[in-house]
This record gives C-alpha cells, structure tokens and sequence, in this order.
C-alpha cells in the first residue's frame, strides 16, 4: 500500500511535509490549491473527483450543501464557486488536510465554507445535498458506517452524490446503499469510475 493510502484517512498523518501549489482545471473554473503529502491525491486531482465534479449535477433542494472526506478542499471550493448563495461544509478525519482546506478556502476567498471534523458537525444539521469521493480504502465496515451516518443528513428531499471506481465496487455498493432504504441509481460513467445518486430513506 503507498504512503498515500496508509496516511490519507489517518487523524494525523506522519508523512514528512512536502507543500507543493496544484492548479485544477475544470470546464467552468480554475482552482489553484496547495497539497501536502499525507493528504488524499496530492499531486493531482485525483481522478474519480474529476468525473464527479463534471458531471454531478446542481443541488435541487434548497439548503446547505456537505462534502464528505473533503481532503484538501477541491469539491467543497468547487462547490463554493458554482453555487455561492450556498453554506457548504467539509468533514475529514484528517487534520492535515483540513488545515490546508481552510487555507485553500481563505486564499481563494471563499467564505461560505466551514471545514470540521465528523464530530463537530451538529447533530441536528442536515443538507440539501451530499458531494463525495468517499474512502473506499477505509474497509467495507467503516465506508459503510461512514455512508450510512452521512445520509442520514439529509433533507427529505435532498440527494448525494458519490464518485466509486468500477473495479473497487461501486455497482456492489449501489445495490447495498438501496438494499439499505438509499434509492441509489447510476447518473454517469466515466473513465473506469460510477457517479451514484443516492435518495434519502423514505
């Protein structure tokens, strides 16, 4: 397993600083980020956040919107730019990456997103809709608990979007989610990865 994937998902990772300023080019914006090692995908944007955020669609319930393993703030930024009537919040387990997702939001001056760890979200904050790249790395058990924690925030009305490689599971975990009462669909497909759409419990 690379240092990435031993570090990423960890609450405070012992990969040796490397900073380094990654600039994502997306059809509608550019975002210029600073990385670290120790994070998720710190050279580049990682693949599977790519195909989710040029083809997720807008939210269509009104109300805040969540990023779940939020890294170092590629589709929370993302969704402060393209939406910025929007409150946006982004959750990692990962303070590294959260310490860079705060100043990654302040350089670019974004001020409608609030970075936390999972548990300092309130108990009683939902969303209108979810965006994630989730850690499919963590362990079925954890991902699963992670999923269902997180979609149990939302709005009746509301909807998550989530990014799955093909070959790491994203059809098994599809039908798992609806098996679970989360409505799930495929909405898009592309370069090897699933964009799912997940529906509240009814």
């Amino acid at each position: 397993m690379t240092e990435q994937h031993q570090h990423y998902f960890t609450a405070d990772p012992d990969a040796v600083s490397d900073p380094r300023l990654l600039t994502v080019e997306l059809p509608d914006l550019t975002l210029k980020l600073t990385t670290d090692a120790g994070v998720f995908s710190p050279k580049q944007l990682d693949p599977g956040t790519r195909v989710l955020l040029e083809n997720a669609p807008a939210p269509t319930a009104d109300g805040d919107l969540l990023d779940v393993g939020c890294g170092y703030g590629p589709i929370a930024l993302t969704l402060a730019k393209r939406y910025p009537d929007r409150r946006i919040t982004g959750v990692d387990v990962n303070t590294r990456a959260l310490e860079l997702a705060r100043a990654n939001a302040k350089a670019a001056g974004v001020g409608t997103i609030t970075f936390h760890l999972p548990e300092e979200v309130p108990a009683d904050k939902r969303f209108a809709a979810i965006y994630s790249n989730p850690p499919i790395r963590v362990g079925k058990q954890a991902l699963h608990d992670l999923l269902l924690h997180w979609l149990a925030r939302l709005l009746p009305d509301g909807i998550a979007y989530l990014v799955v490689q093909k070959n790491l599971g994203s059809d098994s975990l599809a039908k798992w989610l609806t098996e679970q009462g989360h409505a799930t669909e495929r909405i898009a497909n592309a370069k090897g990865y699933r964009v799912l759409a997940a529906k509240p419990r009814a």
